[in-house]
């Protein structure tokens, strides 16, 4: 049997021979930790990446360097790849014909890298996987409001968030998306408490929805009441629900 990382390298010299429409030229495959929890989807690579051929490594990856410092959060503690594997000219937006040429790609890489949390920067990666997993995209000029909003589709948790490009042209805003590059810190584990909380015994009786599991134990465990609770030791009731709110049918 192959290993991940045999079939990673196939995987990646398969992506360097593709031509499945006109821009192939330079793809360049995804790289970094292949059990991450964590895989960040950018665009497409730029003008600096398609020359290196490695992942944020121009202007915008100093950016992501920095968000990423700042968070707690190494280069090896995710995976990074692109929704297009090709840089595209004049940095010009993607053709919907380039996206589905290079989607297969993209779902291989998950399936092979099987993270916990996908994190689309930036417009388009956001807009592939809302419409693959079938959510409600929100009109142009309301968009930047799912960034840093975690969201469970029943099968993957995605979180959105900001291109590190985006920076680039609004540095003013930088403590503003550092607010939600924070949370990948929290994301590289599970709760701690999760082996002794309630909300695992009652998800384990068929009690609970998955999505509190997901959403808060094995998500943002950081603003679940229940964590915060026991971090204070204050006491609290075994069916209070990680939102804090109470349900009665569980005991």
């Amino acid at each position: 049997m192959k290993s991940k990382l045999e079939k990673f390298i196939e995987l990646c010299n398969a992506i360097k021979i593709c031509d499945r429409c006109e821009l192939h030229v330079t793809p360049l495959c995804g790289e970094g930790n292949l059990n991450a929890r964590i895989m960040l989807i950018a665009q497409s690579p730029g003008k600096r990446e398609n020359l290196c051929q490695r992942m944020f490594v121009g202007p915008s990856g100093e950016v992501l360097d920095r968000l990423l410092e700042k968070a707690g959060v190494n280069r090896e503690d995710i995976y990074m790849t692109n929704l297009v594997k090709c840089h595209l000219p004049r940095n010009r937006k993607p053709k919907q014909r380039e996206i589905e040429a290079c989607s297969n790609w993209l779902e291989e890489e998950i399936a092979l890298i099987r993270p916990e949390i996908l994190v689309p920067l930036g417009f388009f990666a956001t807009k592939y996987l809302f419409e693959k997993n079938g959510i409600e995209l929100p009109e142009k000029r309301k968009f930047h409001l799912v960034y840093g909003k975690l969201i469970w589709t029943g099968k993957i948790k995605i979180y959105p968030l900001p291109h590190p490009a985006f920076l680039l042209y609004n540095p003013q805003l930088e403590e503003n998306v550092m607010r939600y590059y924070r949370k990948l810190a929290v994301f590289k584990r599970e709760c701690k408490w999760r082996p002794v909380c309630p909300m695992t015994r009652y998800y384990r009786e068929g009690k609970l929805d998955k999505k509190w599991i997901e959403l808060f134990c094995k998500g943002d465990w950081e603003s679940c009441k229940r964590y915060q609770a026991e971090e204070k030791g204050v006491w609290h009731p075994d069916n209070m629900l990680p939102d804090g709110s109470i349900d009665k049918t569980l005991s």
